[in-house]
């Protein structure tokens, strides 16, 4: 078979496989600009006019707004100190030789082994005992701790992957060892970082377990947890839903591109000294 005749195959099986996975998210923006009795009689079909009142109605009315902040807070600090914490982590167990490497970086994986859903009641007096119930930093420090042993054991790889030439270059250079992890390591370290980030975010972004269990305030509540007022008794407002849902969908897709580019340019970023 020849080469072109490969490539006449192969792009209309990848625009048809990228056509099936793209449908259902065009369904569901498609979903929000129409009025709840045309999505119950008409589900598949186009709009007969579309409309934005369904944004407006779920932003103003809602308090979808405030959900949306809560969910931007809890998400940006998790993933910062995520990232930050377990780089450093990784970064020295990698890197440097001690006793106690082994032992500690066990300790990391005994994070992946155990569910942190196990030991939600522990949890949960913990967080009652230290006065953060029904805050947004009980939140936060429960993503940090039940991801940071997933972040530690991918940028551990990464690392040991890296030539220790490039810190004995830094060195000469007179770069402390706080300065080659930041200078010469972190820039070498952005398609881990990418991969790391966006996994952490969609899983934090989208969690529903524990603003539930530490979240009592509908003020404070994150997406997740706020689209439960969108669900009636007897009814559902499926055009609000689907508007909230598209809203909150818009920060992932952004995301996603954003670590997209940083994966392909992180790979031909630096080079050993």
């Amino acid at each position: 078979m020849s080469k072109s005749l490969k490539q006449f195959i192969k792009y209309p099986i990848l625009i048809v496989f990228s056509l099936i996975a793209l449908y259902p998210i065009f369904l569901m923006f498609l979903s929000s600009v129409k009025p709840n009795l045309e999505i119950l009689t008409s589900p598949l079909s186009f709009p007969k006019a579309f409309t934005l009142e369904n944004y407006a109605t779920v932003w103003e009315k809602v308090n979808f707004s405030s959900y949306v902040w809560n969910s931007v807070y809890v998400s940006a600090l998790s993933i910062f100190f995520i990232l930050f914490f377990s780089s450093l982590a990784a970064f020295y167990l990698s890197r440097y030789d001690f006793k106690w490497n082994a032992f500690i970086l066990f300790f990391f994986m005994l994070g992946l082994m155990i569910p942190m859903k196990l030991a939600i009641l522990p949890l949960y007096m913990m967080m009652l005992k230290l006065g953060l119930l029904n805050s947004l930093n009980s939140l936060i420090i429960v993503y940090i701790a039940g991801n940071v042993p997933f972040a530690v054991f991918v940028f551990y790889g990464f690392f040991r992957s890296l030539p220790k030439d490039l810190d004995q270059s830094a060195r000469l250079d007179g770069c402390n060892e706080f300065q080659i992890y930041y200078k010469i390591i972190l820039p070498l370290m952005r398609p881990s970082l990418a991969i790391v980030g966006i996994v952490n975010l969609i899983g934090v972004w989208n969690d529903f377990f524990y603003p539930l269990i530490f979240i009592h305030d509908d003020a404070k509540n994150t997406i997740p947890l706020g689209m439960l007022s969108l669900f009636g008794e007897y009814d559902t407002q499926w055009n609000l839903l689907f508007a909230g849902l598209s809203i909150s969908s818009l920060p992932m897709i952004v995301a996603f591109l954003l670590a997209s580019k940083q994966f392909i340019e992180g790979l031909t970023t630096g080079a050993v000294k």
